[in-house]
């Protein structure tokens, strides 16, 4: 563009400025636009804010402009935002429905209603839950055994993806047990067919919550609350490898020292390996209870019912064998 401004605004020997500007395609008026130099009050503000957010880049315009007026710059938070806009400065802080599905990803009904756990393994579940550092985020991705609530892999990554899911399902994976379902919420990383196809592969039938039914996944959702309020919420974690060594060490004695309310106050891990018998884990209690409370039952808890909100059913005809596909 403006290389063309220049052709028409330069010297040439029998052509206007006008028709020069209508070949090229050019405004005429825009060649004599000359841009205002940015101000040096400016610049300083704008590096300011830029030292601002790489101190603190989770705080957004508002407390930025406080920050600034701190440092006594008379600044409206309007031109904070769009001066931040100008420099693609974004808070970072985690946003909501974190675990929203792609639309053209196939949901699985939900397993669990049919086939409660009876004993370890038959069930595990995995979901994953953001935790706080001094400058950012991390995401922690957890696979827990519903019968004895040993969690039996994990993973620590600064990114939300597919690719942190399949790190804990090694991990779970070597300890030499597989569980004959894997329960997940309908988050994109467990609709994508790079986890589709590993369970698929392993032979790993695959269930999924209901759209806004927290309490298809409770035991996950147990530990969620079990884990920060009695290690992240008392620690500060500044790097990723301290919140990793911090998170192992505690879910280390959680799985080995902690006793269970949930399985008769048992350790995890004594249950997971059969030394100590725990009780049966009510399912079909926690659903009476949510009924009691109001909370109606999800369209793909009804066997015969359709889903109302255009999620695609796995039909049995269609059913996904993708382990056969693979090994053909």
């Amino acid at each position: 563009m403006k290389e063309r401004q220049r052709q028409v605004t330069g010297f040439h020997k029998g052509l206007s400025k006008r028709l020069r500007a209508k070949l090229l395609g050019v405004n005429l008026s825009s060649c004599y636009i000359k841009p205002k130099p940015v101000p040096q009050d400016t610049v300083t503000l704008m590096n300011e804010i830029r030292d601002l957010y790489e101190a603190r880049p989770f705080q957004g315009y508002r407390r930025v402009t406080l920050d600034l007026r701190d440092l006594g710059h008379k600044v409206n938070h309007k031109k904070v935002y769009r001066l931040m806009g100008l420099m693609d400065l974004q808070a970072v802080y985690p946003k909501k429905n974190l675990s929203k599905r792609r639309q053209s990803d196939t949901v699985y009904p939900y397993l669990l209603k049919d086939h409660p756990p009876l004993k370890p393994h038959d069930v595990w579940c995995v979901d994953i839950t953001y935790l706080k550092l001094a400058n950012g985020f991390v995401y922690l991705t957890a696979l827990i055994d519903v019968v004895s609530r040993c969690v039996m892999g994990w993973n620590i990554s600064p990114f939300l993806d597919t690719q942190g899911c399949l790190d804990a399902l090694e991990m779970a994976l070597q300890s030499g047990f597989k569980p004959l379902i894997i329960n997940s919420d309908q988050g994109c990383q467990f609709t994508s067919q790079e986890w589709i196809y590993s369970l698929c592969l392993l032979g790993i039938e695959v269930s999924m919550d209901g759209k806004g039914r927290c309490l298809d996944n409770i035991p996950i959702e147990r530990f969620w609350r079990t884990v920060k309020y009695e290690e992240v919420y008392l620690r500060t974690y500044e790097t990723v490898k301290e919140v990793r060594e911090s998170i192992g060490k505690y879910i280390e004695w959680y799985n080995r020292k902690r006793r269970h309310s949930g399985i008769g106050y048992q350790r995890p891990y004594d249950v997971m390996m059969g030394i100590a018998q725990a009780m049966q884990w009510p399912f079909q209690k926690v659903i009476n209870l949510a009924h009691e409370m109001g909370v109606n039952a999800h369209p793909m808890r009804q066997t015969d019912a359709v889903p109302e909100f255009g999620i695609k059913q796995r039909k049995e005809q269609t059913t996904i064998n993708l382990s056969s596909k693979i090994a053909a």
